[in-house]
């Protein structure tokens, strides 16, 4: 059986945890206070860091992606990815916009809500990591918030813009049991990631989602089901929309997207730009000197016209090139179709575009691409 390292309260293993289960996949989720992590997996993977499977075979595969392919290449019941080309590109990009972005709201509404929660919190922590790990992690998630963009300026924005989510998504899953369809695809799984271990698991946003949402947090428990439950929508069947079809309910969600993450996304391209300029990374070199490095830097940037410091993550140019590489394998009026539906919704500017450098991942680590040198 497959060994899944996780934890109840983790954002990337509620993603990896809820694809399992939906595929059928047998495996024992192990917490990473377990002796077998510290002394084999993380020497294996080189940082302390979940979630991780243990495969039957023993591969060890660390990030969610990068598990949810590993199954995704040997066939799965309901396949993550849907063949139409809008509805891959928007499920990727939303991928995104769950893994990265949302992560403002997912931290601001856990910690800056902690003496609300506090003893929920340090329950969570405690157990997936020891009474006394268990402080020191918990005061250096809370100390992410500034560079998260996460400041007295920006909360009642954040907050604003976590609603008006809730809402579109309430609108959309009174029609829809997933974003696009009868199956969950690679976008409901990012989305479920800050929807279910943050802001719906979490006692204070919880109680927003059930009284202000109650179809998303009826989708949530959805994606924590171990197969389709869907019994209010008998007619969805299990497939993604026919004739790649995309939901008018979704069109809200990708301008809500478009306003979110610029100038953001910009700057941070523009910071990484000039890093890779300066440092002259070869190709194959971890992108950060420590393996537990997530953010290279940060930059002075605006969040829906506050300014904000916001820390740049390579791993975001790993999510967006997947878009890049699906256009680009499509025939030319394909690709023509889907850039000018990108263009329609403020999304085209998602596009990462040649730059002489990407991110890939070997061995379980982001690692610099670098072409054109």
């Amino acid at each position: 059986m497959h060994q899944f390292y996780a934890a109840p309260h983790s954002l990337y293993s509620a993603k990896a945890r809820c694809y399992l289960r939906k595929q059928g996949i047998a495996y024992r989720e192990v917490m990473p206070t377990d002796a077998r992590f510290e002394q084999h997996i993380v020497p294996r993977i080189g940082r302390g860091i979940i979630p991780v499977l243990e495969t039957v075979d023993g591969q060890i595969i660390q990030d969610t992606v990068d598990i949810i392919d590993h199954f995704e290449a040997r066939g799965v019941r309901y396949p993550a990815y849907p063949s139409g080309p809008r509805q891959r590109v928007l499920a990727l990009l939303i991928e995104y916009y769950a893994s990265l972005p949302m992560l403002r709201p997912a931290m601001h509404y856990r910690w800056s809500f902690f003496a609300q929660q506090e003893r929920f919190i340090r329950d969570a922590f405690v157990a997936g990591s020891g009474a006394q790990a268990a402080e020191k992690i918990m005061g250096r998630m809370a100390s992410y918030l500034p560079a998260l963009g996460v400041s007295e300026a920006t909360i009642p924005l954040i907050e604003a813009s976590h609603e008006r989510l809730l809402d579109i998504l309430e609108a959309h899953f009174a029609e829809h049991p997933y974003l696009f369809g009868g199956r969950p695809s690679i976008g409901d799984y990012g989305l479920i990631g800050p929807l279910f271990a943050h802001l719906g698991r979490d006692p204070v946003p919880e109680q927003i989602m059930k009284q202000r949402a109650p179809k998303v947090f009826r989708w949530v428990e959805r994606m924590n089901a171990g197969d389709l439950d869907s019994p209010e929508f008998p007619a969805a069947g299990d497939d993604f929309l026919a004739d790649d079809a995309i939901p008018a309910t979704l069109e809200p969600l990708l301008r809500l997207i478009a306003e979110e993450v610029f100038p953001e996304l910009d700057d941070c391209l523009a910071f990484l730009d000039q890093w890779v300029e300066r440092e002259q990374p070869q190709d194959g070199d971890p992108v950060a000197r420590e393996a537990h490095q997530r953010r290279l830097g940060g930059v002075q940037t605006r969040f829906r016209g506050a300014p904000v410091q916001a820390g740049v993550q390579p791993y975001m140019i790993y999510l967006l090139r997947r878009v890049d590489h699906f256009i680009a394998g499509l025939d030319a009026p394909g690709r023509q179709a889907v850039e000018d539906y990108l263009q329609a919704f403020g999304l085209a500017r998602l596009r990462v575009g040649s730059r002489g450098y990407s991110v890939g991942r070997r061995n379980n680590i982001e690692v610099w691409e670098i072409s054109g040198r």
